[in-house]
């Protein structure tokens, strides 16, 4: 991409989460109209507001942060082709590897001891595969699959639950040694915008978008790790619920029953891994 293709994405990105008629509506008319949607768009606002989102812009790129439009060629077409793909992503690192392979990987933020050893097997097993680990930013699961990830060497997308402005390096990943071409910082919002969980529950689309199928760590009978596994599994991605042999988590059972494919050690996860990387669609494979 050229430097002024990536100033326009970049302008238009942020015209289109801070200005734009909403997601749903952007995400349609995107798919109608193409990127000329943005464009007018842009060419709408008052000069005052155009002025601003030069200016953050610039502040923007000084800070290495670069974005992606629905229907742009490096927009990822696993993503694209789900039906909540956000209209645009803002991103940090390498946005290459928003478009390989990947397997998410969801949980609690206040997950068990069994459950936090058991999102740093998946990490492991994921980069091991070859696959990229997709998750939040969250504490808990989310950050033992990433850094496990990359204490293995493999390659980790972080999707994040605010703006990308708001992102800022824990210490958990500060005290890590590792390429920064491993890593991807990722975000659907408004820059500016601040954490809430409904804006977690909207992130969980992207990190089941752009994965070939979603680990399921520990899910309550409720809430936000639950609703990821059931909306995998109504876009047809598969769902790998693990099956504890005690204390099974009463979400990861419903999830079970509704489709989700049990995995009970790592040795099966590695099988039900490769299993997804030889299928040809995400919506087509069958594990059995």
């Amino acid at each position: 991409m050229s430097a002024d293709l990536g100033v326009d994405a970049l302008r238009h990105a942020i015209a289109v989460t801070c200005y734009g008629c909403g997601p749903r509506r952007l995400t349609s008319q995107l798919r109608r109209q193409g990127p000329e949607a943005i464009q007018h768009l842009y060419e709408q606002l008052t000069a005052d507001l155009r002025d601003g989102i030069e200016s953050e812009m610039e502040e923007m790129r000084a800070d290495g942060v670069a974005s992606m439009l629905l229907g742009d060629r490096s927009y990822p077409a696993i993503l694209a082709g789900l039906r909540q793909a956000p209209p645009a992503l803002f991103y940090r690192g390498n946005g290459e590897l928003l478009g390989l392979r990947a397997i998410g990987v969801c949980g609690s933020r206040s997950a068990t001891s069994q459950g936090l050893s058991a999102a740093r097997v998946c990490g492991e097993e994921i980069a091991r595969c070859g696959l990229v680990v997709v998750s939040g930013y969250a504490r808990g699961v989310d950050t033992e699959a990433h850094a496990a990830a990359l204490d293995t060497g493999g390659r980790t997308v972080m999707i994040l639950a605010e703006g990308i402005k708001r992102f800022k390096i824990k210490r958990w990943l500060a005290s890590k040694s590792y390429d920064p071409q491993q890593v991807a910082i990722v975000s659907q919002f408004p820059p500016s915008q601040a954490w809430s969980a409904g804006a977690a529950m909207t992130r969980n689309a992207v990190i089941i978008g752009l994965s070939l199928g979603l680990v399921v760590i520990e899910a309550r009978a409720n809430g936000g790790t639950l609703a990821a596994g059931l909306q995998a599994l109504d876009e047809r991605r598969p769902v790998l619920a693990l099956e504890f042999r005690e204390d099974m988590p009463p979400g990861n059972k419903i999830l079970l029953d509704r489709g989700a494919v049990s995995v009970r050690s790592r040795s099966q996860l590695s099988e039900r891994l490769q299993k997804l990387l030889s299928g040809n669609h995400p919506g087509q494979l069958t594990l059995t």
